[in-house]
């Protein structure tokens, strides 16, 4: 397989004028490093900046030796992609501080210049059918880019930090090209469920594009969209901590405490990882706790990072102040509450520090997920510590058993940290074990080869709904059936079938094609046509006076037999209900304008379609949750369908109509066309050799989906030009 990410495993240094081939730092490369070794994968990605007159050496070396291919780039284009459009617009952005993010258009053109450049590569070097695992923020555009050329490429995409609320990501001037080329990919991955829902939000109100459990319908093609909590690599940091130096590295960092208690915080220098709010709780507890001055020691490890850029010099500054000002307040002649380190740490020092530590205070202020929790937990083998981690970290869904903070609180920091210095021993081992079996269960190397899992499936998935979209030869064997057969049953839905959706329902009247197609099919005898509609009775004995067909409204509960005169309900008729239901339906109207009610006999409508589409989802799921809870005991089903909300009652449907009245007659053919959740109910009652098609390219119980309005009426006059004959 192909991984692709904005850095590779390996960065290349100058060392006393030579070319230096280090491992990179960060979670991602770190932690997908093992596993691509373990599975002798390649890595396309940037290696830094290489002088025109090394990129051949490099790029030798880096194939042969560690199996990646650089994507090298110019020095100003780098600048613009890497610390302009990536950290100074989408950073800051995608971590909920939009008033941090800077939109340049420059920058945004090198970003995009350079996902070209990424997608050229990738085009290059992937064989057919091999997955391609495309990461993070930094290369947002390539899956689209990568589509484009290789529309049956297998594609997977990873975010490692949080993708923000609509109401930020509008913002971006450019957010629905980066929502339209996301979903160039088969799976694109979270980290949370929080994560999941923001991006689906996102392709719904930018692209119109609605998803079933996940599922978004684009094309032919579906793109799964699922959660992945990222683990820490269990075995390397069990192997450290059994290394031959290690308890040494330990007894070391004991000795030079002198303190009883250490509490540690880590993270990268960066406005979002709340180490000044750290700073605060800590002056906050020793001022509310003076019995635990001397006896603890706090340390403070930055590493490094992008502080060349302004917004980071000043985040170092207010952490230099802040360390300085509470020393000098609460220190004394022997003792020093914060120990601030700003350097990168190897990775012996690390495990090192967890294993000393008694406390890990961890409180971004937005976090992807937050792997040194994990690795703090994975490294304490006896069980022993304790962890304060912020809500805002992606690690707080799955760590429930740690100390959770909300980072802006002083307060809450201040008590977690009087609770975890003083923790019994059998406390904090009964939370650590549970937390700490879970990260076991779910290391890096399951996370990853549970993405590349379901990024097979997706694929699977995807194709798979290609081959059930009615084909050439799906039609040509329709239609030859239909003219060997002696009694044929049509079934077709109205709204959405026949005729195309309209912001004012009573205005969808039939068109004169489908009247003079409906005509003709009613014209052979050996055809019982039947319009099954969730349309009331009024309306059909209007438009369809005179043509021999049986009319069923409301989706079964009404019929009327060809010739026959009068309505025939098929179940009792009791609105009761409605008393209960109708003012909650009128409360959404009133506070979703646009919005309206639908009455009939067995039902109650609540329609948007005159509503912005995000705006009428979110209402429609909020009523669709509050409906579900009122209706629970009662004989009534909530149901949602193409910017409708419907409450109804359970005793009928257009499965059961069929059952009760149809399906015990003798059918050589039967037909069924409908677009929507009320004729699935169909689908599944029907004899299986029958010819059912959903319109629309979404999941269905029939055998068969096209793509439009246009395609069923095509599919109908084939069959009623087929020739009349005798009953």
């Amino acid at each position: 397989m192909l991984l692709v990410s904005n850095r590779l495993p390996v960065t290349i240094a100058h060392r006393r004028g030579e070319l230096a081939y280090e491992p990179s730092p960060g979670g991602l490369a770190v932690g997908l490093d093992a596993f691509r070794r373990e599975h002798t994968a390649r890595w396309v990605g940037w290696p830094g900046d290489v002088a025109d007159a090394d990129r051949r050496r490099v790029q030798r070396r880096l194939r042969a030796d560690f199996a990646c291919y650089p994507v090298f780039l110019p020095r100003e284009t780098a600048r613009r992609y890497y610390g302009g459009f990536s950290n100074r617009t989408l950073w800051p952005l995608f971590h909920s501080f939009p008033n941090f993010a800077r939109y340049d258009a420059e920058d945004w053109e090198a970003y995009k210049k350079v996902n070209r450049r990424f997608a050229s590569r990738i085009l290059e070097l992937a064989e057919p059918d091999e997955p391609i695992w495309v990461h993070d923020y930094h290369l947002m555009l390539v899956p689209g880019y990568v589509r484009a050329e290789r529309p049956e490429a297998k594609i997977g995409f990873f975010l490692h930090i949080p993708f923000p609320p609509y109401t930020d990501l509008r913002q971006l001037p450019w957010c629905r090209e980066i929502v339209q080329s996301l979903l160039g990919a088969d799976l694109v991955g979270f980290h949370t469920f929080d994560d999941a829902q923001a991006f689906l939000g996102g392709v719904r109100r930018l692209l119109g594009l609605d998803n079933e459990i996940g599922q978004v319908v684009v094309g032919r093609r579906v793109i799964e969209v699922d959660v992945f909590p990222m683990g820490a690599d269990v075995r390397r940091i069990v192997a450290a901590t059994r290394a031959d130096d290690a308890a040494a590295r330990v007894a070391r960092i004991r000795e030079d405490l002198r303190a009883a208690k250490l509490v540690f915080s880590l993270s990268r220098l960066d406005y979002t990882k709340g180490i000044p709010q750290a700073l605060h709780g800590v002056a906050r507890f020793l001022q509310d706790n003076p019995g635990w001055r001397g006896r603890f020691a706090f340390h403070l490890v930055v590493v490094p990072s992008r502080d060349i850029l302004d917004r980071y010099a000043q985040e170092k500054r207010e952490i230099d102040r802040l360390c300085g000002e509470i020393n000098s307040a609460y220190g004394a002649f022997d003792w020093t509450p914060i120990r601030y380190v700003y350097r990168y740490l190897d990775f012996d020092e690390l495990i090192a520090l967890y294993r000393a530590a008694d406390v890990a205070l961890i409180t971004p202020l937005r976090d992807g997920m937050n792997l040194v929790a994990k690795e703090y937990l994975v490294a304490k083998e006896d069980l022993h510590g304790a962890l304060i981690l912020s809500e805002m970290a992606g690690a707080s869904r799955e760590l429930h058993e740690a100390l959770v903070v909300n980072p802006n609180s002083e307060s809450e920091i201040a008590d977690a940290l009087r609770q975890a210095l003083e923790m019994p021993d059998a406390e904090q081992v009964r939370r650590n074990r549970l937390m700490r079996a879970r990260l076991e269960d779910y290391d890096v190397r399951r996370w990853a080869a549970h993405f590349l899992e379901r990024l097979e499936e997706s694929v699977a998935h995807s194709r798979a709904l290609a081959v059930r979209i009615l084909s050439k030869d799906d039609r040509e064997s329709i239609v030859a059936a239909y003219g060997r057969a002696g009694r044929r049953l049509l079934l077709l839905d109205y709204d959405g079938t026949l005729a195309p959706f309209t912001a004012d329902p009573g205005t969808a009247r039939p068109s004169p094609r489908a009247l003079s197609l409906l005509k003709g099919l009613c014209a052979d005898p050996r055809n019982r046509v039947v319009l099954v509609t969730g349309r009331k009775r009024d309306s059909l004995s209007e438009w369809f006076e005179g043509l021999p067909m049986n009319l069923v409204a409301e989706n079964g509960v009404w019929t009327k037999e060809v010739g026959g005169a009068e309505w025939t309900a098929t179940i009792p008729i009791d609105g009761r209900w409605k008393d209960r239901v109708r003012p909650i339906l009128q409360r959404f109207v009133n506070r979703v304008p646009g919005s309206a009610i639908e009455e009939k006999d067995t039902s109650l409508v609540w329609h948007y379609r005159r509503v912005n589409l995000g705006t009428g989802a979110l209402a429609a799921q909020e009523l669709t949750d509050t409906l579900t809870n009122l209706t629970a005991n009662l004989d009534l089903v909530v149901l949602t369908g193409n910017r409708v909300v419907e409450v109804r009652t359970s005793l009928m449907s257009k499965g059961t109509y069929f059952q009760t009245y149809l399906a015990k007659e003798a059918w050589d053919f039967i037909l069924a066309i409908g677009d929507d959740w009320t004729d699935e109910s169909l689908f599944a009652a029907l004899p299986p050799e029958s010819a059912s098609i959903r319109i629309g390219l979404t999941a269905s119980t029939a055998r068969f989906n096209v793509e439009s309005i246009e395609d069923a009426l095509g599919l109908l006059e084939r069959l009623a030009a087929a020739g009349h004959g005798p009953a």
